[in-house]
């Protein structure tokens, strides 16, 4: 394979510290934050035994504040944790057989060796190219957030993920490829090749190998100008088409009309150690045997019985959490806010539920509103329709753009709940018939969106 790379060459970025903000946290790296040290956790197998979660909500609830968190993309945080209780959290991991996934972050479908409707292994792909990765020689020094999205399709693929290196399973005149795609997610990717499921491995080693030879930082979109292989497939990349969005996590999924899995959303992302626990006790009374996790902040609940999966679905509502696809938190990104991050500025699970509370005209599924601490935008790096970020005087809004563009308007602290009923206002009455908030919103555009805010 052979790559066009940016002119400085093979750059050596010095070696970081591992308490960086903006570094990747792990067991061994944790990273400080504004409550406490912070650690990720991603299950070196599909899922978690009910058995393994409840060890790890006690040992987070020991170690830590208590806060878990699932993030956008499906990993576990566990926030408030010390120098101290890092290494007793993993000790007490270690203890209870969890085998935590280090290294390359390599991620397939949530329901992936289950679904159907998927139409390749993206499992068996995985561990082959992690038990490469481990193999290499020298070890391959790669940027900390680097991924790899592996998918082989089904109802909750990973389109909407972005990731440095895609594959992505398709049938090109009843043949099975694999699509490979460098930097984006599935529509804002670069299509590279098509290949054979024998040389997805080794092509994506090159990638690897030629993101190590940059240097430590590089990221799949370091490496510019054409792309060739010969690993790949004579085929027209460009005739794939991107697949419609993946259904929200949250809800019922019904896989072949016997087998039925729960989705549970964390609002806002998170859930105290205990709630969690009473949760896994009393799926595990309703027969659930596994947890996965799933992006959008969501549990995969496996094994229920078709009979008993409703009850469940009703259980998950009264701990709180969100069951169904049409909950409104479920269109809510809100990073861990002030308290929890030291470069938060404001209260941003308070302001995401003032948006539930005060403007359920937004939270119709069309869009997701962004409520960010501060500029950096982690809960959502991407650009909103709406962005709700901090700024010296109270609030910033952010209309169509990333928390770190200039805000369209601004809101004095004590006038954001007016705001929101402002804004809620202004989509109810102006909405045409079978009009989206996504749509109104771009049809009424920044400028009276910013004097529907700043109304008296």
């Amino acid at each position: 394979m052979t790559f066009c790379v940016p002119s400085e060459g093979s750059r050596e970025a010095p070696h970081q510290p591992s308490m960086r903000r903006g570094a990747c946290p792990s067991l061994s790296t944790p990273m400080m934050t504004g409550d406490g040290l912070l650690v990720r956790l991603r299950p070196a197998r599909p899922g978690f035994s009910l058995g393994e979660l409840m060890a790890i909500s006690d040992a987070a609830a020991l170690c830590g504040n208590g806060i878990l968190e699932i993030t956008a993309r499906g990993n576990l945080q566990i926030r408030g944790l010390t120098a101290e209780t890092v290494p007793l959290l993993s000790q007490k991991i270690a203890d209870a057989g969890i085998e935590i996934a280090q290294g390359l972050a390599i991620e397939t479908p949530p329901l992936a060796g289950l679904d159907p409707a998927e139409i390749a292994d993206a499992v068996s792909v995985a561990e082959r190219l992690r038990q490469a990765v481990a193999a290499h020689q020298p070890p391959l020094q790669l940027a900390p957030k680097l991924s790899v999205v592996i998918d082989g399709g089904g109802q909750l693929h990973l389109g909407a993920v972005t990731a440095d290196i895609r594959l992505r399973a398709v049938r090109t005149n009843g043949k099975l490829l694999w699509l490979l795609a460098l930097a984006g997610t599935e529509t804002t990717a670069r299509r590279i090749a098509v290949l054979e499921e024998v040389a997805v491995v080794p092509a994506a080693m090159d990638i690897l190998a030629s993101l190590a030879a940059i240097g430590r930082d590089a990221r799949a979109r370091d490496i510019t100008g054409v792309v060739t292989t010969h690993w790949a497939v004579p085929a027209d990349v460009g005739d794939v088409a991107p697949r419609i969005a993946a259904p929200n996590s949250a809800g019922i999924h019904d896989l072949d009309g016997d087998c039925f899995i729960l989705g549970v959303g964390l609002p806002f992302g998170q859930i105290r150690t205990e709630n969690l626990r009473s949760l896994l006790e009393a799926l595990e009374i309703l027969g659930a045997t596994e947890i996965r996790l799933a992006p959008g902040h969501a549990l995969m609940v496996l094994g229920i019985a078709p009979d008993r999966v409703g009850a469940a679905q009703a259980l998950a509502l009264g701990h709180g959490l969100c069951a169904f696809p049409r909950d409104p938190r479920n269109h809510i990104a809100a990073c861990a806010g002030v308290g929890a991050c030291a470069s938060a500025r404001i209260d941003t699970r308070a302001v995401a539920q003032m948006v539930v509370d005060r403007a359920p005209a937004l939270l119709d599924g069309s869009l997701t509103i962004h409520v960010s601490g501060c500029a950096k935008g982690c809960a959502k790096p991407s650009a909103s329709a709406l962005t709700i970020t901090a700024a010296p005087i109270g609030y910033g809004l952010v209309v169509n753009g990333p928390a770190s563009a200039a805000p369209t308007a601004y809101i004095e602290e004590n006038n954001i709940r007016t705001a929101l009923e402002h804004l809620d206002k202004l989509v109810s009455k102006r909405k045409q018939g079978g009009e989206s908030a996504r749509s109104c919103l771009t049809r009424l555009g920044a400028d009276m969106i910013t004097a529907a805010v700043q109304q008296g």
